[in-house]
């Protein structure tokens, strides 16, 4: 679950949102003339947006952002900021105070930033509260990244429940398409378990055409690898891949790897830079190959791995999970 939540962060968290802009005025003191103060969007990493200076204890912003919008005002230097949300209602800060005046929505934001800023006991039970408190409304999405570094994923996890309004939010909303896109990967994957594998045929990089049922079902333990040149954590996975290989082929293990490669240069080239002496199967269409269809791949590294007599009995199996496994089949 761990391993789910954090792909969709990576690939959905920072994406541009189509929502609906709205004006933003925002206005404030701070007792120091001549400090500069920044106007930033929070994301996965702070966007500068607008910065001003200081004059007579005072200063503003106006502008255009996306609705609800994480935004937020600091000083130069400054270890604190005042959050927002972007909701068309002006605000009012005292940097000094860290505090707003606004709508009900940011006043209570602010009252649970406060909250996070000198927490008196744990802050993993600081976070859990102030999403159970405002289970209705969008400000845990201020505090989902921050949240990360104090609680247990499976619990964020527990979280991305239709019920939970944040999960709404622009910010947000990606996320969990995402990690629903993904449940519903796994749960087909586990429909598949105890299953016969489905054969499908592919050229190697010769152009030969072979089929998976030349590999499976013919005796051998067999890990059909879903792979690709350019996938980064692919790549960072293979390692373990053949150091698993070169321990077990010889009692038995064996490997197809079926490429989301859509040229031919980077995919052999990858297969002899990576050092991986299997078989290597793909129709080199990318995301559209066939590999992908049959078996509802959409997101690698994946892999299914295949008994003796052609039955699925365990998928993505990747680190110390894929050793283990093997371990206990074939032993040490």
């Amino acid at each position: 679950m761990k391993k789910l939540f954090a792909l969709a962060v990576l690939m959905l968290a920072a994406l541009p949102s189509l929502a609906q802009s709205v004006k933003y005025s925002v206005k404030g003191t701070y007792p120091h003339d001549g400090v500069k103060v920044y106007l930033v969007e929070n994301q996965m990493r702070a966007i500068e947006i607008d910065s001003t200076e200081v004059k007579d204890h005072s200063f503003a912003f106006e502008g255009e952002r996306e609705k609800d919008a994480i935004l937020a005002v600091g000083v130069k230097g400054g270890t604190w900021q005042v959050m927002f949300f972007n909701d068309g209602t002006p605000v009012t800060i005292d940097l000094e105070k860290n505090t707003l005046k606004g709508s009900a929505l940011n006043e209570r934001l602010t009252e649970c930033d406060l909250r996070t800023m000198n927490p008196q006991g744990d802050p993993a039970a600081i976070y859990k509260a102030i999403f159970e408190e405002n289970s209705d409304n969008i400000i845990p999405a201020a505090f989902f990244f921050p949240m990360l570094n104090f609680i247990d994923e499976d619990y964020m996890m527990e979280m991305f429940d239709d019920k939970y309004a944040f999960t709404k939010h622009p910010l947000i909303a990606p996320i969990k398409r995402q990690i629903d896109a993904q449940k519903a990967m796994i749960e087909a994957k586990k429909q598949m378990l105890g299953k016969q594998f489905i054969d499908l045929e592919e050229p190697d990089v010769d152009g030969n055409m072979h089929k998976l049922s030349e590999y499976l079902g013919k005796g051998k333990w067999v890990l059909v690898d879903f792979w690709a040149s350019w996938c980064g954590p692919c790549r960072a996975e293979m390692p373990n891949v053949v150091a698993n290989y070169e321990k077990y082929h010889a009692k038995g293990f064996d490997i197809v790897g079926l490429s989301f490669d859509q040229k031919k240069e980077p995919w052999v080239k990858a297969i002899n830079d990576l050092k991986m002496p299997w078989t290597h199967l793909s129709d080199l269409k990318g995301w559209g190959t066939v590999a992908g269809s049959v078996y509802g791949i959409r997101a690698i590294p994946a892999s299914l791995l295949i008994d003796p007599t052609g039955k699925i009995v365990a998928f993505d199996l990747r680190g110390e999970d894929l050793g283990n496994k093997l371990k206990e089949i074939f032993g040490e």
